[in-house]
């Protein structure tokens, strides 16, 4: 058995960090049981909810995001960094971890820098093909910076960078027939016809509903031959519903604000359409399934645009620009799931770059940069 070890884990602030967190975090306990782990999240964020519903236990910080309008917040900034490093140090002289690991998100930030100055091992777990400043600066010091993407050393020293994958959940793995089968029977779909997922998150995606909606008012225009599950998010689930109501035209298009068996709904699915945030282009991979990624505008550095572009210069999907969405993507996905050729090149090409395995990967770089 693996040795029993002390890890510190920070970061959060959004599913995609929080989940991967959650992950390596498992895969460090089928290691060894015994071993100890403590959270290190960001005040009032959903990791202070989602890591002690699955069992764990959370300190948080008070440290916050730089607003990108003009706003007084911004002002209190330095204080909270100030103060959450202090804290930091204090968590780290209690705990004595063997390791800090950093998967992004505010707290990584003064948690791995208070972590580094105590001599504490860091591993740094960068998500997104292009780095964002946090993890850039933090890099340069880091013991090891596992990645998901080819190319990273413009971001970080070369000889630490180790490639690992994103950590997803177990369940994310090609679906057989049988698992097809269950997903089109568990949603409702018609097995005689093709289905297209669309995941728009749990909280919904303006521009993806809007594309659908336009769609929808035109007639479905290519719609003959496949039906659709559309994940409208929570936010925007009353106001879809409203749209939806006595569509009759519409009946083979199926919405919901959130989608509990999504590996139910990968499996059914023969075409995705899908922002490109790094933890569902790794799922994506890990099915082997196809895409059509419309990348959010609104995140740092537009690293959207370049998980997609990962995949789509591989020929494992296709892309079209949050701004030309509306007009564009229900026509481009309309043809596309009639295509099967093209699907199954996608589909092959796409599971060629998964590596479903990055915890177990991780852990054992974790366990490398301890000895």
């Amino acid at each position: 058995m693996n040795k029993k070890l002390r890890v510190l884990i920070s970061g959060g602030g959004t599913g995609g960090h929080i989940f991967p967190a959650l992950s390596i975090a498992q895969a460090l306990q089928r290691a060894n049981p015994e071993t100890e782990i403590l959270f290190v999240g960001a005040q009032g964020r959903m990791e202070m909810e989602k890591v002690p519903a699955a069992g764990y236990r959370i300190l948080a910080l008070p440290i916050s995001g730089l607003k990108r309008s003009l706003s007084p917040e911004n002002l209190a900034l330095p204080f909270k960094v100030l103060k959450s490093v202090r804290m930091a140090k204090r968590i780290i002289r209690e705990f004595r971890p063997d390791i800090a690991v950093g998967v992004g998100g505010y707290a990584s930030a003064p948690l791995l820098w208070a972590a580094e100055r105590c001599g504490v091992p860091t591993l740094i777990q960068e998500q997104n093909s292009f780095a964002g400043l946090t993890n850039r600066i933090l890099g340069r010091k880091a013991d090891r910076i596992c990645v998901a993407y080819s190319g990273m050393e413009k971001f970080f020293p070369a000889e630490r960078i180790v490639m690992t994958g994103n950590p997803i959940r177990e369940c994310m793995r090609p679906a057989s027939g049988q698992m097809k089968a269950e997903g089109v029977e568990y949603y409702g779909l018609d097995p005689q016809r093709r289905h297209l997922l669309i995941m728009g998150g749990s909280l919904g995606s303006g521009t993806l509903n809007n594309s659908v909606m336009k769609w929808i008012e035109a007639g479905c225009p290519g719609g003959d031959g496949f039906d659709v599950l559309w994940q409208c998010g929570r936010y925007y689930k009353t106001m879809v519903d409203e749209f939806m109501a006595g569509k009759q035209a519409a009946a083979f298009v199926h919405h919901t604000d959130f989608i509990g068996r999504m590996d139910l709904a990968y499996a059914a699915a023969d075409l995705l359409v899908s922002r490109s945030g790094a933890s569902s282009v790794s799922e994506i991979c890990a099915f082997g399934k196809a895409a059509i990624f419309v990348p959010s505008p609104n995140v740092t550095a537009d690293h959207q645009t370049h998980n997609a572009m990962a995949l789509v210069s591989r020929g494992a999907g296709e892309i079209v620009k949050d701004a030309d969405a509306p007009a564009e993507l229900m026509a481009k996905a309309a043809a596309c799931i009639k295509d099967t050729a093209r699907i199954r090149e996608m589909e092959k090409n796409s599971l060629a770059m998964a590596l479903p395995d990055a915890s177990d990967a991780i852990v054992r770089e974790i366990y490398k940069v301890i000895q």
